[in-house]
């Protein structure tokens, strides 16, 4: 006796537009789960936050908090809150963190006429960077002065060499996976760890939150 063909349907999901959005089933389509096997990839979220960098600050690239998280809703991103004026986007996305990056860019861009890098960090790696920096000091004594500085793309691996040697007034600098810890002691003010030289001895854009908001960010995500 011929066994009959066993049941297999995959649901599949539509293309991603450019905007960032996720286009929606037609329920119609989409034959009932049980039994199915259904791509998990596709049910995953993660929550993340989105660091806007050089952003309203000297009366410069101006981005309004509210139209911000405006803007990030309507990239169908979920959950979404700000933390102070300096960027800090926090949202649950289905992308993962390099697409969520392109849509905020991208969706800037059009809104704003402004070219801001965004730099994307899942709940995870930021809940690392909370938990404690090469400088348990500075941490404890300073934390307003200790700066997690993060690149765009992987930091260069001599970045932490070739700073030290613009360190002054007891600066010190380490790299620790992906992030580089800078304790500027004195204040950033008169550093001359500029932003154009993290962005030249990082390899790529850079952007950096004190110890006091990296915890801050931290308790927001959950």
């Amino acid at each position: 006796m011929r066994r009959a063909p066993r049941e297999s349907a995959l649901c599949y999901g539509r293309e991603i537009p450019s905007n960032g959005a996720l286009a929606s089933l037609d329920a119609s389509s989409v034959a009932p789960l049980t039994n199915h096997r259904v791509s998990s990839k596709s049910a995953v979220v993660t929550r993340m936050v989105a660091l806007l960098r050089g952003i309203n600050v000297g009366g410069a690239n101006k981005v309004p908090m509210q139209a911000l998280r405006a803007l990030a809703e309507k990239l169908k991103f979920t959950d979404v809150s700000t933390y102070i004026a300096s960027g800090n986007l926090l949202l649950t996305s289905a992308l993962d963190a390099a697409a969520t990056e392109r849509a905020i860019e991208a969706a800037i861009a059009k809104q704003f006429s402004l070219e801001i890098p965004v730099i994307v960090r899942t709940r995870e790696q930021w809940s690392a960077y909370a938990s404690g920096s090469p400088f348990a000091d500075a941490e404890r004594d300073r934390p307003n002065v200790l700066h997690l500085a993060l690149s765009k793309k992987p930091l260069s691996l001599d970045a932490v060499a070739t700073l030290s040697a613009y360190a002054k007034g007891g600066e010190r600098l380490s790299a620790l996976g992906d992030a580089l810890w800078i304790d500027f002691n004195e204040g950033a003010a008169r550093s001359k760890l500029t932003p154009s030289v993290l962005d030249r001895a990082a390899g790529s854009s850079v952007t950096a939150r004190n110890f006091n908001s990296v915890k801050k960010i931290a308790e927001l995500l959950g």
